[in-house]
C-alpha cells in the first residue's frame, strides 16, 4: 500500500511573498483606478501600467507604488496620455 500523504490546508500555506505595506497598497490601488478611468478601460490601463516606460524609466505600476513622488510622476503621465487621446479628466 502506498504511503499516505500528509493533508495540507491550502488556505494555511505561507505566501511566497510579503503583502504590500498599507501605504504602497493604497498608492497601487489609486493609480490603477485612475488609469482605468482615464486610459479607456482595463486593457489599455494594464498595458500602460505593466509595460516599460522610457519616459518614466521603468514600469509605471512599480514606480507609483514605491513613493508619493513616483505616484505623482505616473499620475502626470496618465493625465498627459488621456489629454492626448481626448479622454475625460477625472480629479
Amino acid at each position: 500500500m502506498p504511503a499516505a500523504r500528509a493533508r495540507t490546508n491550502p488556505f494555511r500555506r505561507r505566501r511566497p511573498f510579503a503583502p504590500l505595506p498599507p501605504q504602497e497598497a493604497k498608492r497601487q490601488g489609486a493609480i490603477s483606478a485612475l488609469a482605468f478611468q482615464l486610459l479607456g478601460g482595463r486593457d489599455p490601463a494594464l498595458t500602460f501600467l505593466n509595460g516599460e516606460s522610457a519616459e518614466l524609466r521603468g514600469r509605471p505600476i512599480a514606480i507609483a507604488t514605491l513613493s508619493d513622488t513616483g505616484y505623482a510622476l505616473v499620475e502626470r503621465e496618465i493625465r498627459s496620455r488621456a489629454a492626448e487621446t481626448g479622454e475625460r479628466h477625472v480629479r
